[in-house]
C-alpha cells in the first residue's frame, strides 16, 4: 500500500500537518482525537480511488499547531482550523467525511459552513451526547463491557506504551465494535498505525457531556449521506435515524451486518452507496 504524502499547511491560525493521497475533487477527512501519520487511515482509504483525500491532524495531534488555551480544542475551533486549511490550499469548496467523532465534527461543519462543502458524509456518529440515555452504548455505565472499554481507553492514552502493546490493546478495543470480531485481522490487514491524542480525547470527554446540536440540524444545506451499522455499539443507530429526520437534504443508509465500521465490515456495499451518492450530488 502506498504511503500518504505529508505536507505542513501554514495558515493564520497556525501550521497543520496534512497527509494527502488520491486524485480527483478534494475531500477532507479528520477525527476529533486521532493522530495520523504517513500510513494513513482505514476510513480515509475508502475514498482515495475517487477523490484527492486530505487527512488532517487537528491541533495538538501529530506535528500540528499546539493549543494556547483549552478552547482551541473544541469542535467549533476545530472547524475554524479546517476552514483556515481549506483557504490556505486554495479550495473554494471541498467535501467532508467523518467517522465516529469525525462525523460529529462533520455535523458541526455542516451547520456553520455548509457553503464551504460540496457534500458531507457522516458515518457512525450523532448530533448529541449519546451515552447517558443509551444503555446499548458501550460508554453507558450499565453496558456490560463499559469498564473494559474505559480501561482500554485510559491505557491507550499512555505515552510510554510499547508499539506491540499499543497494537494489541487497540485491537482489543476495536474488536468490541465489530459485528463479527473474529474477522478483525481480515478487516484490519493493512499496515496502518495511528495514535490517540490524549489531550484532545480528554477535552472531548468533557465537551461531549453538553453536546447537542439537534435543533440546528435544519440549518445544514449541503447534501449529507448518513451511514450507520445496525449494531453500532458506540453511536447507536437511533442517533443516525434522528439526524436523517432533521437534516433537510440527507440520505440514511443502515448496514445490517455492521457495528461501528461499516466501511470495512461491508466494504463493497459501502463503496456502492458512496458511488450512488456522489453521482447524485457532484
Amino acid at each position: 500500500m502506498d504511503k500518504w504524502d505529508r505536507k505542513d499547511i501554514q495558515t493564520p491560525r497556525g501550521t497543520f500537518e496534512v497527509f494527502m493521497k488520491g486524485k480527483g475533487e478534494p475531500l477532507c477527512v479528520t477525527h476529533l482525537y486521532s493522530e495520523f501519520n504517513e500510513t494513513g487511515d482505514y476510513f480515509a482509504e475508502s475514498f482515495v480511488k475517487t477523490h484527492k483525500v486530505l487527512l488532517v491532524n487537528l491541533r495538538e495531534a501529530g506535528n500540528s499547531a499546539k493549543a494556547d488555551n483549552p478552547n482551541e480544542l473544541s469542535m467549533i475551533d476545530s472547524i475554524l482550523d479546517l476552514e483556515a486549511i481549506r483557504h490556505a490550499l486554495g479550495f473554494e469548496k471541498w467535501g467532508f467525511a467523518g467517522h465516529s467523532t469525525g462525523g460529529m465534527l462533520g455535523v458541526v461543519y455542516g451547520i456553520y459552513f455548509s457553503n464551504s462543502l460540496t457534500f458531507n458524509v457522516v458515518v457512525g456518529a450523532a448530533a448529541r451526547e449519546y451515552m447517558t440515555f443509551s444503555p446499548d452504548c458501550i460508554y453507558h455505565k450499565e453496558h456490560p463491557k463499559y469498564r473494559y472499554m474505559q480501561d482500554l481507553m485510559e491505557t491507550l492514552k499512555r505515552a510510554d506504551l510499547s508499539t506491540d502493546m499499543r497494537k494489541e490493546l487497540t485491537k482489543e478495543r476495536t474488536k468490541l465494535s465489530l459485528f463479527e470480531p473474529e474477522l478483525h485481522d481480515e478487516f484490519f490487514s493493512l499496515k496502518i498505525q495511528k495514535k490517540i491524542s490524549a489531550v484532545r480525547l480528554n477535552y472531548f470527554s468533557r465537551e461531549v457531556l453538553i453536546f447537542d446540536v439537534t435543533k440546528k440540524l435544519k440549518l445544514i444545506s449541503t447534501p449529507t449521506l448518513i451511514v450507520c451499522g445496525k449494531y453500532d455499539i458506540q453511536c447507536p443507530v437511533t442517533y443516525s435515524i434522528e439526524m436523517n429526520e432533521l437534516i433537510p437534504d440527507s440520505k440514511l443508509v443502515i448496514f445490517d451486518r455492521s457495528n461501528h465500521y461499516p466501511f470495512l465490515e461491508e466494504s463493497a456495499e459501502f463503496e456502492k452507496e458512496m458511488k450512488t451518492f456522489m453521482i447524485s450530488h457532484t
